[in-house]
């Protein structure tokens, strides 16, 4: 990321008098699935600030990570009066900065959003209390002059300058006004043309997204672009034989009906990277969806920022998104070199590990991953391995040498080294798995399952039964439930007593779908190991899918390391 420029040492994105308490967060956070949205308390059990309040502070980290659904937390906290006095970033950020942009253009709920230098943000991290006021920064005996952004300075197209001026409606007018300051907010010169977009903010994570979809549905926005939608909070066409409540799933499907009719396919897929028309490398496109961001770029690459909810409507809207960021060649080169110590011996749980790894050691930094040369990752390992990624790094990209199109790219000068050890691994797994071996509910989709994983899960259930005490639930895309019905795959697992279950994922997953009576729950999923606890209250088991599927008939996990993880250990300590 880059850091700011001596002349714009304190410079104010979204700008409201604020008082309160300075919190510092040394890593960043991801507001989805890291922060109540109800409270303001952080959830996210690995974080080091879990169990803070966020609520009427002045936060301080980094910048934010995770998923690109945060925006929509951040306006709904603001909604109800549980949001962060202001926040104050140190690097480039988008996803919270977009939700405090909404929060002040839709709603008339402003959070105040800052970005300083170093040494301002080093100063005010030992403050006990700030202030923001008109155009000052107060804390101690320091009164720092606030900067603004320079929107005017932006090179605009013809057709640019009419969707401002509000010949394309109103709804046109307020995304082309929102993609402006978010252009001037990441040091873009103008906006680029893309030729499709993925739409995140269709979870009814809160009323937030509903609220925001259905107005600007009542405005007349619209899609001019091909436009994908991402998994939805219930199984569109079942919810009402599964127990839901009437009033979630109602406001659930109006939330998915919305973007409908706005335009976008009913693909109800967190990986519209899964679908027969995925996108072609250097192909500009304009996607929301950390896993899919980080899945196009690294496997596919193709080019799109890690768009924040609700920018990837105004994207599909308009077709135009800042031309910054990851869409320039020059900055998709790795920042940084993670060396994998590789295990002779492994299996499929590795890729989400290393992916998790990765991104705790360089957050914010796009890293190429050297020492996975001899390696074969298969496109579900490449899946496991991005999505895992996403939870704790706030870059949209990675390289894999020898495995991804770009990975081959020079480092940039000065960049940093790291090597994930096989102790790492050893730490991370025993991190991964946590409560009692009696596992009551398998949740094998996050992201969405392939057809691959549908296929061997089929296989490795085959001519067996899950425990009666073990609910085990595959959850996909439409896409790939129709496949797996067509080649006899979904027969084989509903016959071996598996749930299948398009449009939801297990990161939108809730009551009573989610069984109620499940206390441990194992998955194959990196990204829903991280965030799991936090959105359930379970604990998480973590293995690979023969793992899964071994516990989804026994009932039970086994203790301690895996065997192919204990060999590795015993072998680097005998080195």
């Amino acid at each position: 990321m880059k850091p700011l420029e001596a002349n714009h040492r304190a410079v104010a994105f979204v700008q409201t008098n604020a008082k309160g308490r300075v919190l510092t967060c040394q890593q960043g956070l991801s507001f989805w699935g890291g922060v109540d949205p109800d409270t303001g308390t952080i959830i996210d059990v690995h974080h080091p600030n879990h169990g803070a309040s966020l609520a009427g502070r002045i936060v301080l980290m980094p910048t934010s990570r995770g998923s690109c659904s945060g925006s929509g937390v951040l306006l709904q906290l603001a909604r109800n009066g549980k949001a962060p006095a202001a926040l104050v970033f140190r690097e480039e950020e988008d996803i919270l900065t977009l939700g405090a942009l909404i929060a002040a253009r839709l709603f008339d709920r402003p959070v105040s959003v800052l970005r300083l230098s170093a040494s301002i943000y080093e100063a005010l991290s030992h403050a006990e209390t700030a202030e923001v006021e008109h155009d000052w920064l107060l804390f101690g005996d320091r009164s720092i002059a606030l900067q603004h952004l320079n929107v005017q300075s932006l090179e605009l197209s013809e057709l640019d300058e009419n969707l401002l001026r509000g010949t394309g409606g109103q709804a046109c007018q307020i995304a082309m006004e929102v993609l402006c300051m978010m252009a001037a907010a990441q040091g873009a010169s103008r906006l680029t043309d893309v030729t499709r977009a993925h739409i995140d903010g269709c979870i009814l994570a809160h009323d937030a997204n509903l609220d925001f979809a259905e107005k600007m549905h009542a405005m007349g926005a619209k899609t001019c672009i091909p436009t994908t939608i991402n998994a939805i909070s219930v199984d569109r066409e079942n919810w009402q034989s599964q127990g839901v409540v009437p009033d979630f799933g109602s406001k659930a499907s109006r939330l998915a009906d919305a973007y409908v009719n706005m335009g976008a396919r009913p693909t109800f897929t967190c990986a519209p990277y899964l679908l027969d028309d995925a996108p072609q490398q250097d192909e500009a496109i304009g996607w929301s969806e950390s896993n899919a961001v980080i899945y196009a770029n690294s496997v596919l690459g193709a080019r799109t920022q890690k768009h924040p909810d609700y920018l990837d409507l105004f994207i599909a809207m308009t077709g135009r998104a800042p031309n910054t960021g990851v869409y320039l060649e020059q900055n998709r080169r790795p920042q940084c070199e993670v060396h994998i110590a590789l295990p002779k011996t492994y299996d499929d749980a590795l890729w989400p590990m290393l992916g998790w790894l990765a991104g705790a050691k360089f957050p914010n930094d796009i890293p190429v991953l050297t020492g996975l040369e001899q390696a074969s990752p298969s496109p579900d390992d490449l899946k496991g391995l991005c999505a895992a990624f996403g939870t704790t790094s706030a870059a949209p990209m990675l390289h894999v040498r020898g495995h991804t199109p770009e990975g081959d790219l020079a480092l940039r000068d000065g960049a940093q080294r790291a090597t994930i050890t096989i102790a790492d691994i050893a730490a991370l797994w025993q991190r991964f798995n946590a409560g009692t071996n009696q596992v009551d509910l398998v949740a094998i989709g996050s992201p969405h399952a392939s057809l691959t994983e549908c296929q061997r899960l089929a296989d490795l259930l085959d001519g067996r039964k899950c425990h009666a005490n073990t609910k085990t639930i595959v959850t996909f895309g439409r896409d790939v439930l129709a496949a797996a019905t067509k080649e006899g795959f979904i027969h084989r697992l509903e016959k071996a007593g598996v749930q299948v279950i398009p449009d939801i994922c297990w990161c939108s997953i809730t009551e009573p779908v989610f069984p109620t009576t499940a206390a441990v729950l194992m998955t194959n999923s990196g990204k829903y190991s991280h965030y799991g606890k936090g959105l359930t209250g379970r604990d998480v088991r973590f293995g690979s899918l023969k793992d899964c599927a071994e516990v989804a008939v026994s009932g039970v996990a086994q203790s301690g390391l895996p065997e192919w993880l204990v060999d590795a250990a015993l072998l680097s300590c005998s080195e």
